[in-house]
């Protein structure tokens, strides 16, 4: 096979034609679309990778703790610490799990929230991790929107048919 002749990797899909492309989902590229390359095995990837960096990140969280205690820095810092990440990890797994199901409102305020995010990023994993048990993550509301664009595009192209040009113009009485 030529190098012409190699995909880069993704599947075609049914848009692959014309028409709107699916867009792409981090670890499933566009196979999503018809759940083909190995998708059940990427969720279980996916599933049982965020789990375990989460599970990494408790550890590397938990030596930090440790740190703070050997410092010897006083009980209400040690508090605030485990507050602030709790606080954090539950924000960035809300804003993760919305991510999934609808596009942000007001990027700018998305934006804003980014290391608050990468702060309780303990979350963020967990909302993977969750969401991976029922399909890809965010694969919801990019088949909506993908399916939303191909039938606007079957509308317009299927309204274009013919060349109006070589039409007959009704009789006028």
């Amino acid at each position: 096979m030529s190098d012409d002749e190699q995909t880069s990797g993704t599947e075609q899909t049914p848009g692959a034609a014309g028409g709107p492309q699916p867009e792409e989902i981090r670890f499933f590229g566009t196979t999503w679309v018809d759940h083909s390359g190995n998708y059940a095995l990427r969720r279980v990837g996916v599933a049982v990778g965020s789990l375990a960096a989460a599970v990494a990140a408790c550890f590397v969280l938990r030596f930090a703790y440790e740190g703070l205690e050997i410092a010897d820095i006083g009980g209400f810092v040690n508090m605030l610490v485990v507050v602030m990440f709790a606080v954090c990890s539950a924000i960035a797994f809300r804003k993760t799990w919305e991510g999934f199901l609808r596009r942000p409102a007001d990027p700018a305020r998305e934006e804003s929230l980014r290391s608050l995010k990468a702060i309780g990023f303990i979350g963020s994993l967990l909302a993977y991790f969750l969401r991976c048990f029922t399909e890809a993550p965010g694969e919801k509301l990019r088949r909506s929107e993908y399916e939303t664009s191909r039938a606007q595009y079957e509308k317009r192209r299927g309204a274009r048919t013919g060349n109006p040009a070589a039409r007959k113009k009704p009789k006028r009485k």
